[in-house]
């Protein structure tokens, strides 16, 4: 099992903030879920955790 850093952590819940408008507590994420992500990097993780729950991204405006 991947290690989960507090660094990690941090720049995980930031891109989550960034593109999805919600932090790892808004999720409800535990070590556990978050571990499925930690072999990526944060922004990497982050962005593959809303594809995987089909979150809308914040950051790219209006169509």
């Amino acid at each position: 099992m991947t290690t989960i850093t507090a660094t990690w952590r941090d720049a995980f819940n930031a891109a989550l903030q960034a593109h999805f408008a919600i932090t790892t507590d808004d999720a409800g994420l535990t070590d556990t879920e978050l571990s499925r992500y930690a072999d990526l990097e944060p922004k990497a993780a982050a962005l593959q955790f809303g594809e995987d729950y089909d979150l809308d991204r914040v950051d790219r405006g209006w169509r």
